[in-house]
């Protein structure tokens, strides 16, 4: 099994319909078609169709009583798009609600999935970063 690498970060812009260019150097790793699902921290994530459906098999293990909401947070808001010849694809209008995307967007590979933020949650997450506590974890793995 390949190992997906995904990384980067790619400021895009969205139109009034919800239609963004994914990312090329993204697309060669993700695929032209993928999964857009809700993320945490007020993002989406976006998964490859292989990637995705392995996470769904490993939610849908969980015990009802454990899964439930992890089962609805991920499975009930996931979709399914294609870009299209220009690379672009449309993000549907309850997930870019969610997101509060609207124009100015940014979209980061992060290993196994990308993310798509809006600029302004992407800016004011990347101020609250906290650097010693970074270099504490990076310490743990002998970075």
């Amino acid at each position: 099994m390949q190992t997906m690498m995904l990384k980067g970060t790619f400021p895009q812009a969205m139109d009034l319909k919800g239609r963004m260019t994914f990312p090329n150097k993204l697309r060669e790793v993700i695929g032209e078609r993928f999964i857009v699902t809700r993320g945490f921290d007020g993002c989406l994530f976006v998964y490859s169709l292989e990637n995705f459906e392995r996470k769904a098999e490993k939610i849908q293990a969980l015990p009802m009583a454990k899964g439930r909401d992890v089962q609805r947070f991920f499975m009930s808001w996931a979709c399914e798009v294609e870009a299209d010849k220009q690379g672009r694809i449309l993000i549907p209008q309850n997930l870019r609600d969610f997101a509060k995307l609207e124009k100015d967007i940014v979209v980061t590979g992060v290993s196994d999935r990308a993310e798509i933020w809006s600029k302004n949650a992407w800016d004011a997450l990347n101020s609250q970063i906290n650097e010693e506590q970074l270099m504490t974890t990076l310490e743990e793995l002998d970075f």
